[in-house]
């Protein structure tokens, strides 16, 4: 019976392998820091999904994702998934295992797991948007909702690299950056007619990122002005571009300013919808998953979570 208890979903692939390793004394820390909790462990793609509807269904009321930003999202769409309860009913926290964690950075949640649990039992919670994208695999039209960001183009392309090197085996802190200059290489800009609200964009574009979040791709700052209850979603368009001019301006991804560049643009928006010829690839929390044309769409303040005690929502 969930009779109060957190229900905590622990991806035991997240963090290279190391919340399997660590999750006994993650279980402990938490007992020992009085938070009442279940637990499981996902078993496949996609099975936190499954959980967290389980979940809900069996009256739980509060979730911990303990994992990456992948198993966020996952649970994040079986939040909107069931229909037991509203979505801002359930309540979700983090304990941050994954390699990227940049969902957490929006917040100010901290990375050590002390830290973390304390953030927990503190309980300040924010009402965040979550956004909606509706996209195409393998002819099949799908949606998915996000907590932090989608990028398409160079950005989905970037991702696809990044996951085959995960499942791959391969575990070492860099395989983002690795998977991102290999792709600089390959990946060419293509014909994109965007449309933002009722504003529309017709060019060659290299990449577009859209969010409720500031940071994707491990700590890249690609969104610097977004924020996650305004109801909409920031967007960064970068047009046509060489990939000696992508590696030479690697650093604005990190610092916020990227939108200094010439051929770089920042729009906002609550309803969006992206066509190209060929067919361009989107990550969605930075997880490889469709192919154009997409539909995006925002949720205002549409999921519970629990932030760091030092977290500014007005930054």
């Amino acid at each position: 019976m969930a009779d109060g208890k957190w229900f905590a979903i622990v991806n035991p692939k997240a963090g290279k392998g190391r919340a399997v390793v660590d999750w006994p004394r993650i279980s402990w820390m938490l007992t020992d820091a009085g938070v009442e909790f279940d637990h499981v462990f996902t078993q496949k793609k996609y099975h936190a999904v499954e959980l967290t509807v389980r979940a809900i269904r069996n009256g739980y009321r509060k979730i911990i994702s303990v994992g990456g930003d992948g198993t966020l999202n996952e649970i994040v769409n079986g939040i909107f998934i069931q229909k037991e309860v509203a979505t801002t009913d359930v309540l979700l926290a983090m304990m941050p295992l994954g390699i990227g964690n940049d969902w957490i950075r929006m917040y100010g949640i901290p990375r050590t797991y002390a830290d973390a649990i304390d953030a927990i039992k503190y309980g300040r919670s924010f009402l965040q948007d979550v956004g909606l994208v509706k996209f195409y695999e393998s002819k099949v039209h799908h949606e998915r909702y996000f907590a932090n960001a989608v990028g398409i183009g160079f950005d989905g392309y970037v991702a696809i690299g990044f996951n085959r090197l995960k499942d791959a085996g391969k575990k070492s802190k860099w395989l983002y950056v690795i998977s991102m200059i290999k792709s600089v290489l390959a990946y060419k800009a293509t014909k994109v007619a965007m449309r933002i609200d009722d504003n529309s964009i017709s060019d060659d574009i290299y990449s577009i990122t859209l969010g409720v979040g500031k940071y994707n791709g491990g700590g890249m700052i690609q969104l610097p002005n977004a924020i996650a209850n305004d109801g909409l979603l920031d967007i960064t368009v970068i047009r046509k571009i060489g990939g000696l001019n992508v590696l030479w301006n690697m650093p604005i991804l990190y610092n916020g300013h990227i939108h200094k560049h010439s051929r770089i643009s920042a729009h906002r928006g609550s309803d969006i919808s992206i066509h190209s010829l060929p067919q361009i690839p989107i990550e969605v929390d930075g997880e490889s998953v469709g192919y154009s044309p997409f539909d995006i769409s925002v949720i205002s303040k549409g999921i519970n979570v629990i932030v760091g005690k030092g977290f500014n929502e007005m930054e």
